[in-house]
């Protein structure tokens, strides 16, 4: 009960979202079975918040601990050109995925070392590699963009599995596998605890720094993951633009499922709701019909009210107005019983 009353308002505002994009497009919840898989608006969502929102999973997680992982979307674009590069060397699917896997750990191994041992805020430590990753993608693709034909690798981005989207199934079990990971074992509590304070929490007995360095792999492999998504989607890498400013989306995903940029307390299934509702606005957004140029503008705005109406702050108000005016009210119903 009480992990539902925390992303109540998370639900209510895809609800509100699902209901105002049907006002301007009736089909919007239409699902249909075409050609063995499900197919709608509903379904595309699904698929396409893929790579946001398994990048919210492991942002959720760097998050709760004070950190930032600014680097997401360049391990997107690394692992995605190690995917692609073992494939057209002709490896085979298993070895490319597990060296796209790998290159993601070691992309968060980089930053948990930079942040936990060396002692650089998280901020800086994530910004060197995401300013130096799509060098290094562009490297290994020999900056172009590199196609493959393989089915294998090709199913994670646009299969099906029991009429479901691969890469809808694929965040939904990571981010319930995570989910029950966190909160079915002791880690979610210590990541929490070196979240809101990490020489308390090590004064404790927790070892925090082989905590901080386990977040960031955690998160280079939900980006390794999206990253071959994003690649087996479009059959190809792209180093200039693999994960553009989705560690963006990702942060932003976490925010608006209510979890605190200063660490502690944290909702996996509430950042997944976030991510949600960011490609629930982008989807709704285009099926409106509104130009492309103006995109940008609004999804801005409905993130903003979004913001705002689960702000605490606006939550708190609204209680001490409603406790004014039912004071006011039992102060003015007493001076009328005495006059009467």
């Amino acid at each position: 009960m009480t992990a539902l009353r925390r992303v109540t308002p998370q639900l209510l505002t895809l609800a509100a979202l699902v209901a105002l994009i049907t006002v301007f497009f009736p089909d919007f919840l239409r699902i249909e079975l075409v050609n063995g898989r499900l197919v709608g608006p509903v379904m595309d969502i699904l698929k396409r918040g893929a790579p946001v929102g398994l990048l919210a999973v492991g942002m959720t997680l760097v998050i709760a601990t004070r950190g930032i992982d600014l680097s997401v979307g360049t391990t997107m674009a690394i692992t995605g050109a190690v995917a692609a590069w073992t494939i057209t060397q002709g490896y085979g699917l298993a070895p490319a995925l597990a060296l796209a896997l790998l290159a993601g750990v070691a992309a968060g191994l980089w930053n948990g070392m930079l942040v936990a041992v060396v002692g650089i805020q998280a901020i800086v430590a994530t910004l060197i590699l995401m300013t130096s990753g799509r060098g290094i993608a562009q490297l290994v693709t020999e900056g172009r963009i590199l196609t493959f034909s393989h089915d294998g690798l090709a199913f994670f981005g646009s299969g099906a599995l029991l009429a479901i989207p691969a890469p809808a199934l694929l965040w939904l079990a990571t981010a319930i596998g995570v989910a029950l990971l966190m909160r079915r074992t002791a880690l979610g509590m210590l990541t929490e605890a070196v979240g809101v304070n990490r020489a308390a929490s090590a004064l404790a007995g927790v070892n925090a720094t082989v905590l901080l360095i386990a977040v960031y792999v955690a998160s280079g492999l939900c980006a390794a993951l999206a990253g071959i998504v994003a690649t087996a989607d479009i059959r190809g890498a792209d180093a200039n633009n693999a994960g553009l400013w989705l560690e963006l989306d990702a942060i932003l995903a976490v925010v608006i499922g209510g979890n605190s940029l200063l660490g502690g307390r944290f909702s996996i299934a509430a950042s997944v709701l976030g991510a949600l509702i960011i490609q629930t606005v982008d989807t709704g957004i285009l099926l409106a019909g509104f130009p492309s140029e103006y995109n940008l503008v609004i999804k801005a705005g409905l993130v903003l009210i979004i913001l705002v109406v689960q702000s605490p702050n606006l939550a708190l108000h609204w209680y001490a107005l409603r406790r004014a005016i039912r004071s006011r009210r039992e102060t003015a119903l007493a001076s009328a019983k005495e006059t009467g």
